[in-house]
């Protein structure tokens, strides 16, 4: 009866450690995911610009191409949106 109780007092702090790592953990991956929730919309800000600079080319100039301009932001807006999209999924399932 005695091995009984001290292989249960033993198991039960064994298991508390494990316990408390878990918690830590947990409060670590949600501080990152707040950090990347606030980081992300900056970063597609600035992604978006880019986009657009690069794209400007075919709207002004000489060799100016509005169809060529116009398809290649739309593919360019629509990518954008999938990354945004799969990306908010993730978070939202995730943490």
């Amino acid at each position: 009866m005695k091995k009984s109780i001290f292989m249960l007092i033993g198991l039960l702090l064994t298991a508390a450690p494990a316990f408390a790592q878990i918690g830590g953990i947990e409060d670590s991956v949600n501080d990152i995911g707040d950090t990347i929730r606030t980081i992300f919309p900056i970063l597609l800000g600035v992604i978006f610009l880019v986009g657009f600079l690069f794209n400007a080319g075919h709207f002004f100039g000489e060799n100016a191409d509005l169809k060529k301009g116009i398809t290649r932001v739309l593919v360019f807006v629509l990518i954008a949106g999938a990354v945004v999209g799969i990306f908010t999924y993730l978070i939202s399932i995730v943490v």
